[in-house]
């Protein structure tokens, strides 16, 4: 850009002046969650308040004992907010390498400051990729602006002497000189800047599943809850702290708080474990979207190829010029273009050492949608540099051979017509002077990682600005098995691109509104998307994508936008990631049957307590069977320590729809089961004349054998890690009921008890492998359907 004025910026003075005003703009623009919302989001959730209450509930009747799993919420509560922490401490710390400061002129020189420390008056330079930080007015220099984040609209604004720029939206092309008009609050689009800044959120399908079994109970559980005092208190004539006792057990059995805890401990799990490996995830939610990716649409430059260009050779088109003079006027346009995207790159440094003697009149930037940029070179005419299809009449063989070699393929083209900015149009005149080929390595790994991920049931699409004969090419050596299947995207409707667009594997000449239309059109088919991405061009299909993926090296405005981003800006990375993902999702899918049997069957032993009013005799009246010190303890061996360890297991496969469904589907089994055991202690005990401390160990013993019937599901195939797992935890249950018996009110299993807990336990056994081994081919089928 060419300074025609002398600006020399504010002086020390001014700045400390308006800083005194109150004139900087320093809102906040950190990315990650503040602590108070991580808090928040631990300590302030339903399934939380319901364990208050009935916390509250049992302290009221002293019943201190049997608030130990109130401790174990705490913990847990305390446990995700500090690995939170650390998951936050290490965003913060990465997001400095991905910080962008702002060009400010200061005392008549540029200072790369933060976007806080800017003031109203500075005057600060903007190029193609920055965000603008602030609003403002352009002094000088011409610029194309995508305000879509702002205003919806994909189209590039044209920005000149005298344009308003709004805060948030980005430089697509060219380069400006602005004065900052507005600061902070005072900004025209600060919330949007912000929204635009952060990742937009994405809600997690297990803990919306929860979601709605909390919203189920909570409705329910007060009612239920008076139900079961009011009987236990008038109609049994049990004390109240017995009667508080046995009905707060049944409601914190309908609550799947552990299932909750431990996905979000997963999840943050996940997020160190993939930082650990240069991988930055600015939303924690972003790891279970990644599980259910089904399409994967990657930009070729950057991603596929290593998005290092190279000129690699220039063909004369015209006898008038020599090469020499080709050179020259190539270094002149490198030097007065004010593009930054690797092509213009790649040029500026074959040719910055030609000597030329050309001076630039009115400049274009290059436009990703336009597809061409173009300048005005002194004693020569307008210059045009662009795609080949927009800028030849006549395709030369040249540009075929190049392309079959996979090199990108631009064309440089003179005119005698004066360039208007304003009204950006291709001139009738055109001449075409040469062709540049420039070439981009294929990225070392990228064939057997695109392999691989084919292989894993991943749609694969490459969605390109670049001739789709280029593309295919490029593919092609990248051994993309679809290579064939390519589109020009250039002169196609957005109705026919909708119609193409699941059967179509590669998109050449792709505008940047055409990216966000493919995304939204494979989300419309309902699949679950992810994109990746390095330019300016990409920002609104990395919007759009379920999953947006970038690579650090690429331009500001992808970085600050992504839910993930590749530090090492290696696309090798991404097959490790995805399946970071299925392994959190498919493991909490395998060990959601064991904590959804606890709420299933309290909400049905709860009716039957409730309904047992209606046998009219108190001496038959169900109350709920176990208290809440021995569903604790028995939680530990059961809902904790072995789905945890199983959470970190490795599990690549493609996670299945449906999580909740068929997680209700294979504890139901197990659930009717303890409803069973508790009903038949209960019948034969009484036949029998058995004390109500045999009736309570016998019910303890089965509810805990029964339960870990579904943990040695969730360890199959067994391996010796898994069988010292089952041995540990069964082991510890059957350890802390002898050791334990006061506390948790039971006695032990004798001549008496012993031989219907074995029967029955053949019984259920039974049972319970017939009914998976049914489950599972049922599923199976419907899965085939």
């Amino acid at each position: 850009m060419n300074t025609n004025k002398s600006y020399k910026g504010l002086t020390a003075s001014q700045v400390k002046e308006r800083i005194a005003q109150g004139q900087v703009n320093n809102f906040k623009t950190n990315a990650s969650t503040s602590t108070w919302d991580i808090i928040k989001r631990n300590v302030f959730t339903l399934f939380n308040f319901l364990n208050f209450v009935i916390a509250v509930a049992l302290a009221l009747v002293q019943a201190w004992t049997n608030m130990v799993f109130f401790a174990v919420i705490s913990f847990n509560a305390l446990t995700g907010i500090i690995t939170e922490l650390r998951a936050k401490h290490m965003v913060d710390k990465l997001n400095l390498i991905a910080k962008e400061k702002v060009a400010v002129l200061r005392d008549g020189s540029f200072q790369q400051l933060d976007p806080e420390a800017l003031v109203l008056g500075d005057i600060i330079q903007l190029s193609a990729g920055d965000q603008i930080p602030s609003d403002a007015r352009v002094l000088e220099g011409v610029a194309e602006a995508n305000e879509a984040m702002l205003t919806g609209e994909s189209d590039l604004v044209l920005k000149e002497a005298e344009s308003e720029l709004m805060s948030g939206a980005f430089l697509a092309s060219g380069k400006v000189l602005a004065e900052v008009t507005h600061v902070g609050a005072d900004n025209y689009a600060t919330k949007l800047m912000q929204e635009a800044k952060t990742v937009k959120p994405i809600q997690s399908q297990i803990l919306k599943s929860l979601d709605r079994i909390a919203g189920f109970t909570g409705k329910i559980i007060i009612p239920f809850g008076i139900a079961l005092f009011c009987e236990a208190l008038f109609i049994k004539m049990l004390p109240v702290k017995d009667s508080v006792i046995n009905s707060s057990t049944a409601l914190l059995g309908m609550l799947p708080k552990g299932i909750a805890l431990l996905t979000i401990t997963s999840l943050l799990t996940a997020v160190i474990k993939l930082g650990m490996r240069k991988v930055l995830v600015q939303e924690m939610y972003s790891v279970e979207t990644l599980a259910r990716v089904d399409t994967l649409c990657l930009d070729k430059t950057g991603t596929i190829t290593e998005g290092k260009m190279k000129v690699d050779g220039l063909f004369s088109l015209n006898t008038t010029f020599t090469n020499e003079q080709l050179a020259q006027i190539l270094a002149a346009y490198s030097q007065y273009s004010d593009d930054k995207n690797p092509t213009a790159q790649a040029i500026r440094h074959k040719y910055d050492r030609v000597e030329h003697n050309y001076t630039a009149g009115v400049v274009m930037p290059f436009s990703s949608d336009r597809k061409w940029g173009a300048m005005e070179l002194s004693g020569l005419g307008t210059v045009y540099l662009g795609a080949t299809d927009f800028l030849l009449a006549k395709t030369p063989e040249v540009v075929f051979e190049a392309q079959e070699r996979g090199s990108r393929v631009l064309a440089l083209a003179l005119s005698q017509t004066e360039l208007d900015h304003k009204h950006p149009k291709l001139p009738t005149d055109l001449v075409a002077l040469a062709i540049l080929e420039i070439t981009d390595p294929i990225r070392d790994g990228a064939s057997e990682t695109l392999e691989y991920l084919r292989s894993q049931g991943i749609n694969l699409k490459i969605i390109s600005g670049d001739n789709p004969v280029t593309v295919s090419n490029v593919a092609a050596k990248a051994g993309f098995a679809d290579y064939q299947n390519y589109v020009d995207c250039s002169n196609l409707t957005d109705e026919k691109l909708v119609e193409i667009t699941e059967k179509t594997a590669i998109f050449g000449r792709v505008s940047p509104h055409q990216k966000k239309l493919l995304i939204q059109t494979l989300k419309a088919a309902g699949h679950t998307t992810a994109m990746t991405g390095d330019g300016v061009n990409d920002i609104l299909a990395l919007r759009e994508a379920d999953c947006s993926i970038v690579m650090a090296e690429g331009d500001p405005a992808t970085r600050q936008i992504a839910n993930i981003v590749l530090l090492n800006s290696d696309f090798n990375d991404v097959p490790e990631i995805l399946f970071e993902g299925r392994r959190v999702v498919n493991n909490i899918a395998r060990i959601a049957p064991i904590f959804l049997i606890k709420t299933i069957y309290s909400f049905i032993l709860t009716i039957i307590c409730i309904a047992s009013v209606l046998l009219f005799k108190a001496d038959w009246l169900l109350i709920f069977p176990f208290i809440p010190i021995q569903i604790t303890l028995i939680d530990q061996f059961v809902e904790g320590f072995p789905p945890f360890i199983l959470t970190f297991e490795r599990n690549i496969n493609p996670v299945e729809p449906r999580f909740l469904k068929k997680s209700f589907i294979r504890a139901f089994p197990s659930a009717l089961m303890i409803i069973a055991s508790v009903l038949i202690v209960r019948i034969w005990g009484g036949i029998h004349g058995w004390s109500a401390s045999d009736i309570s160990t016998l019910s303890y013993y089965l509810l805990g054998s029964i339960s870990f019937l579904s943990v040695i599901r969730a360890c199959l195939p067994l391996n010796l890690w898994r069988i010292f797992l089952i041995i540990w935890s069964v082991g510890g249950f059957f350890a802390s009921a002898l050791v334990l018996q006061k506390l948790i009110e039971i006695s032990t299993l004798n001549a008496t008890t012993l031989p219907l807990y074995l029967g029955l336990m053949v019984i259920f056994t039974i049972l319970f492998i017939w009914s998976s081994i049914w489950i599972y081919k049922r599923q199976a089928e419907e899965k085939l359907v």
